[in-house]
C-alpha cells in the first residue's frame, strides 16, 4: 500500500507537517517494500488551489492513504472523489506515524473530511 505523509523535511526523521496544501514535502511510503520517496511540494507557494493540485497529484501517484495534520475542504473533495482515505490530526515523527499505521493503531477514514476552512494554510482559521 502506498501512503503519503505531509512532512516538514525529506526523511523519516522529519515531523508531520500540519498542512496538506502547503507542507514542505510529501513522503510517499510503500508499506509492501518498506521504501520511501520524498517529494518537495512545488505547489506550496502557489496563490490558490494548492490543496486541489496536491490531492490530484497524490491520486495520479496511486496513493491510497494520506496522513496529515489538517485538510481543507477543496482537497477533501478531490480525495473523496479519488477514493483516497485520510488520517488527520497527526503530529510527531514520520517514522512513528508509519509504524503506528503498520501496527493498526492509526485508522484511516474512508471519506476525507475537512478539518480547516478554505485558505487556512495561508493563515486562515481552523473550523
Amino acid at each position: 500500500m502506498k501512503i503519503c505523509i505531509t512532512a516538514d523535511g525529506n526523511s523519516l526523521e522529519a515531523n508531520v507537517d500540519p498542512r496538506f496544501g502547503r507542507c514542505a514535502y510529501f513522503i510517499l511510503y510503500d508499506t509492501e517494500t518498506d521504501t520511501f520517496e520524498a517529494i518537495p511540494n512545488t505547489n506550496a507557494t502557489g496563490m490558490g488551489g494548492v490543496g486541489i493540485q496536491n490531492a490530484t497529484m497524490m491520486a495520479e501517484k496511486g496513493v491510497e492513504v494520506i496522513f496529515t495534520g489538517n485538510l481543507g475542504p477543496n482537497a477533501a473533495r478531490v480525495l473523496q472523489q479519488a477514493d483516497i482515505k485520510v488520517v488527520t490530526g497527526l503530529t510527531g515523527k514520520i517514522k512513528d506515524a508509519v509504524e503506528n499505521f503498520k501496527k493498526g493503531s492509526l485508522k484511516a477514514i474512508p471519506a476525507a473530511t475537512p478539518t480547516v476552512l478554505p485558505h487556512s494554510g495561508m493563515g486562515g482559521k481552523k473550523q
